[in-house]
């Protein structure tokens, strides 16, 4: 049986304890930080709107999902190995999604600094991410 604790409180993790204490010798226990916050998200996708639709990169003007990647491939130092085709190559170990609040904080910084450096202009935030909640819904 596998058991998945939130620990926002007390009573959860005292509950959590008590199945640390009562578990059979060789369970395996994973403690992992919280993971990026729908603000983060939201600002996130905001600001790689913004540097989709200003930076021309190499020529060519990158969607949000090929800049996210890039981004986060410098953040984690993910690896390139070649792919199955010839004269293709493919990031290793890249995800977003598991990105603790922290690491999201870097990844919105580096994304400051990049756009920055390009003279990105950054739109209204609150706008996009009222946007987004709506969109949720």
């Amino acid at each position: 049986m596998t058991h998945s604790f939130r620990l926002t409180h007390k009573n959860a993790r005292k509950l959590a304890a008590e199945l640390c204490a009562d578990a059979p010798d060789g369970t395996h226990v994973t403690f992992k930080a919280p993971t990026r916050s729908l603000e983060q998200n939201a600002k996130l996708h905001a600001l790689l709107g913004d540097v989709s639709h200003q930076v021309v990169w190499y020529g060519t003007k990158l969607c949000v999902e090929d800049w996210k990647r890039i981004f986060a491939a410098s953040l984690q130092k993910v690896r390139v190995v070649p792919g199955i085709d010839a004269g293709t190559f493919v990031p290793v170990g890249l995800r977003t999604r598991d990105m603790t609040i922290s690491e999201m904080s870097d990844m919105i910084e580096l994304i400051y600094a990049f756009g920055a450096e390009r003279d990105v202009v950054w739109t209204d935030e609150a706008g996009k991410i009222a946007v987004l909640e709506a969109m949720r819904r």
